[in-house]
């Protein structure tokens, strides 16, 4: 028999702890969900920055090295009409740091782009056959979500308030990430653009756990066995960490981002839609303090980074992340820097601990 008090998505995912690893577009691959699928949990593989092919040797390589279950976790957003004023807006508004470190603002502004699930896709999802397929940003459209739940995946994705929870639920999802305040990288909110909807994730848990019938996994500002025995008091099934993972040596982030991951308290964050257009939690930055977080200035997601690009280009290679965007949750001065397995095994065994007590 589980240990754990609800083993709803223990059973329904086929894992032995109640842990996900969130996926982290760009700062993670394959790597870390072997290492945590291996452990007992479920490994996750971001796919919204990966070109096809690029996805096609992931899915191979995971095959190859693990047989427990994978999430792979598309964006789901409607692709914006380009708006060439706002986007001239945007990029009068970087020229200062474009003189500043010599970037040629004359040239023809980069096109940043974050692929939403599609045809080619979907037509991956049925040769893998992944054990579990989530969203971020909703669903997508009826008919490819049919194709989804056709290959028998389990279908998650995000809520950030009940609402949103609710319309997931009777949109087919077969589990509800209750996404809180707290958490780092994009916000998984779609039925509303304002930030002041948004729960902490203590509010968030139980009212989403009383308004829907399927199973529902905490994420946000849990970054240990404390915070996952309280996502089990709040009624949650699971829970879904993502910073936390950032700590380990499978993490691929910059030199620059791991210093501010070790140096950053957890009132150093903020919600920024200054690098992609949406609200995403990281740790703040000069262009963050003299922009921003949140500027009306930006053009939709995911085409605001463009224009940031030629002046990453220069500062990122020189260590500098005055202009990058440094994804973090609240909770990362509880993280513990051990690789992916380990910590894995160690959130399990902390949490058991607790709710032992």
């Amino acid at each position: 028999m589980s240990q754990w008090p609800d083993h709803r998505i223990l059973d329904l995912l086929g894992i032995d702890v109640p842990i996900i690893q969130a996926p982290m577009a760009g700062a993670q691959g394959s790597s870390m969900a072997i290492a945590v699928s291996n452990a007992g949990g479920l490994g996750s593989l971001p796919c919204a920055m990966l070109s096809h092919e690029q996805l096609r040797q992931e899915l191979e390589a995971f095959a190859q090295a693990c047989s427990g279950p994978l999430n792979v976790n598309f964006f789901c957003h409607q692709p914006p009409e380009p708006d060439t004023a706002q986007a001239a807006r945007w990029k009068q508004a970087l020229k200062p740091y474009y003189d500043e470190v010599g970037a040629d603002f004359q040239a023809p502004t980069p096109v940043s782009n974050r692929a939403p699930f599609d045809e080619a896709a979907c037509a991956l999802i049925e040769a893998y056959r992944p054990a579990v397929v989530s969203f971020h940003f909703g669903l997508p459209r009826p008919d490819l979500l049919k194709r989804v739940k056709a290959t028998g995946a389990i279908v998650l994705s995000s809520a950030t308030t009940v609402a949103e929870a609710v319309w997931l639920q009777a949109n087919g999802c077969d589990a509800i990430i209750a996404m809180g305040y707290e958490a780092g990288g994009h916000r998984g909110m779609f039925l509303s653009s304002d930030i002041n909807s948004q729960v902490g994730t203590l509010a968030l848990a139980p009212q989403v756990v009383d308004a829907v019938q399927v199973p529902v996994i905490a994420a946000g500002g849990i970054g240990d066995g404390r915070g996952i025995a309280a996502a089990f008091a709040l009624g949650a099934s699971a829970v879904q960490l993502g910073t936390a993972y950032l700590f380990c040596p499978e993490a691929k982030v910059s030199a620059a981002h791991r210093h501010a991951l070790d140096t950053a308290c957890e009132s150093d964050t903020a919600l920024t839609n200054l690098f992609t257009g949406r609200p995403a939690r990281g740790i703040c930055n000069r262009i963050m303090r003299e922009l921003g977080p949140m500027s009306d200035l930006v053009p939709a997601f995911p085409l605001a980074g463009g224009a940031l690009m030629p002046i990453r280009a220069i500062t990122d290679a020189q260590g500098n992340s005055d202009f990058s965007n440094l994804w973090s949750g609240q909770a990362l001065r509880l993280a513990q820097a051990l690789p992916a397995a380990q910590l894995t095994r160690k959130l399990a065994d902390d949490a058991l601990a607790v709710l032992r007590r």
